[in-house]
């Protein structure tokens, strides 16, 4: 009997079944493991170490903008400076003072040196400056060449402390350096150099900020790293790469012995980079935490296979599978990205939770993307892809609401000589003042854009149904863009005319975003072949009027 009943137990189709069920669910539990873990360490960890290179980027550019800042600064007041001050000292102090007072980006102060790198005058004043040569100092001597720089970041000679010195040189009429002007600012004022706290983007994580051709670090998460040498070749790979040019990420040991995923990115203007650093055991946690859950996950369904049968295996597995089969959808397309849903509130659900943040995060990525992607990087103003998206929404409003509106083409008079002789530097300065007085004459509503070189838009919309007192309007704007050009360009000390031909295009919500943009651009040549420093103006897209 016994014997009967084994032999029925073991050829029985529902043992079977069972057993194919264990077999089954074993290996895919197995499959699954592996996969799974392989995909998402390769996956979490391009998506860590695209992250790790925009926070790099990010920081990079942050302090891009505040040296560019102290730079243009420092130019500029080089450039102002009453050359008689330089032999009135007591004046030439005063003269700092009101500037530091307007403008405090220096946090250590300004002083003036002649040629022999002698300071003349400083402000604040420091005891101990004055008769101190500054001649062997790396700033001065480029500065003395003619060139601004910013200095190697030294513990300073009368402030006592770490920070970096920027010098310009000051030229006189010919264009001969006569003196030096210099500002210091210390590298842990608040705002200036300060990089995110340890652990304030997850767990383990850090900034460096390195001057490879120093070999030290500038600035760093952790305390007391200031002007500390950088580890000595062969002791973190990435690092040398670094030091050797490489900008990206990549995984390594750090000098702690410690596996992670760098972002690397350039400052320009000093050949400095940021190094963003996640330790690998935090970026890659979830692939842990998948891998525990899909081991557990394993004997409950096993369990529940061999005891609930399969429909308690389909109901515990379907939040699961819906998740993954959406994630899979996102992934080819066939859905938008958009957060899962969370069912419940365990493994499944942190899962879920925890990809719809790292989802977030991306899209916030990608937002701050577009946004550079629709703007001028030496102006801020809108470039192309923006200015038609604008000009489109503008006809739009316009047709709706039986309006006129107005494309003004403007092309400068005079520029190509200016960035010819005195370098792209120079050019870029002009640009960037024109960009500044023509702001000033637009209305919030109208949409001023930088197309290409030397050449800018402004689409005007909201003006009058009729035809005459739309062309008054945009005619006086155009006047304004005129004046601002009466006034001479500062530029390398120099004072310098630019001249800019206008062509006004007028019509109403008709006319394509084409006629508009083509005939204000045969209007501005109209303009540019009558001499230049005048404006023409048309209607979209045939007639024509010539001011």
């Amino acid at each position: 009997m016994h014997s009967m009943n084994f032999y029925r137990l073991t050829h029985s189709i529902v043992t079977r079944i069972i057993l194919l069920g264990v077999v089954i669910v074993l290996f895919g539990a197995v499959v699954r493991y592996v996969l799974l873990s392989q995909y998402l360490r390769e996956d979490l960890g391009r998506i860590v170490a695209t992250q790790q290179v925009a926070l790099a980027e990010y920081v990079a550019a942050d302090l891009e903008a505040k040296l560019l800042s102290r730079r243009t600064m420092l130019g500029q007041m080089a450039a102002t400076l009453p050359m008689d001050l330089l032999k009135r000292p007591k004046e030439l102090r005063q003269w700092l003072g009101d500037r530091f007072a307007l403008q405090p980006l220096f946090s250590e102060g300004m002083f003036v040196t002649d040629i022999q790198g002698l300071p003349l005058a400083d402000f604040p004043q420091r005891p101990g400056r004055i008769g101190v040569t500054y001649a062997d100092r790396d700033y001065i001597q480029s500065a003395l060449q003619g060139k601004q720089m910013f200095g190697k970041p030294v513990v300073g000679r009368v402030a006592k402390e770490p920070i970096l010195p920027l010098a310009s040189p000051i030229k006189d009429a010919s264009g001969a350096v006569v003196a030096v002007l210099v500002g210091v600012t210390g590298l842990d004022e608040p705002g200036f150099l300060t990089l995110p706290k340890p652990n304030a983007l997850g767990e383990g994580s850090s900034f460096l900020l390195i001057s490879p051709q120093d070999r030290f670090f500038i600035a760093a998460s952790e305390e007391d790293w200031a002007l500390k040498p950088t580890p000595p070749e062969g002791v973190n790979l990435l690092h040398d790469r670094a030091m050797a040019g490489y900008r990206g990420s990549g995984v390594t040991v750090s000098a702690e012995g410690r596996e992670e995923i760098a972002g690397i990115a350039s400052v320009p203007s000093t050949g400095w980079f940021v190094v963003s650093r996640l330790p690998t055991a935090q970026a890659l946690a979830s692939v842990s935490r998948a891998q525990s859950y899909v081991a557990k996950n394993s004997v409950v369904v096993l369990l529940a296979f061999l005891l609930l049968s399969t429909a308690f295996f389909w109901h515990v597995f379907r939040p699961l599978l819906h998740a993954a089969d959406r994630a899979d959808r996102m992934t080819k397309g066939e859905l938008p990205l958009e957060p899962l849903p969370v069912h419940r509130d365990d493994e499944v659900g942190h899962l879920t939770q925890a990809f719809n943040r790292l989802l977030g995060k991306l899209q916030m990525h990608q937002s701050q993307l577009e946004l550079a992607a629709h703007h001028d990087p030496l102006t801020g103003l809108p470039n192309r892809i923006l200015l038609a998206d604008r000009l489109t929404q503008t006809l739009a409003r316009a047709h709706r609401n039986g309006l006129s509106l107005a494309v003004l083409y403007l092309d400068l008079d005079g520029f190509k000589p200016i960035n010819d002789t005195l370098g792209h530097n120079i050019g870029d300065l002009a640009l960037s003042e024109v960009a500044r007085r023509l702001a000033s004459t637009v209305r919030e509503s109208d949409t001023l854009a930088r197309i290409g070189g030397d050449e800018f838009m402004i689409v005007m919309g909201e003006l009058e149904a009729d035809s005459l007192s739309a062309e008054l309007s945009a005619q006086a704007v155009a006047e304004k863009c005129l004046e601002v050009f009466a006034t001479p360009f500062t530029l390398d000390g120099v004072e310098r005319s630019l001249g800019v031909s206008i062509g006004v295009s007028v019509g109403d919500g008709a006319c394509s975003p084409d006629d508009l943009r083509k005939s204000a651009d045969e209007a501005m040549y109209q303009a540019k072949h009558a001499g230049g420093q005048r404006l023409v103006v048309v209607q979209c897209p045939m007639s024509m009027a010539s001011v």
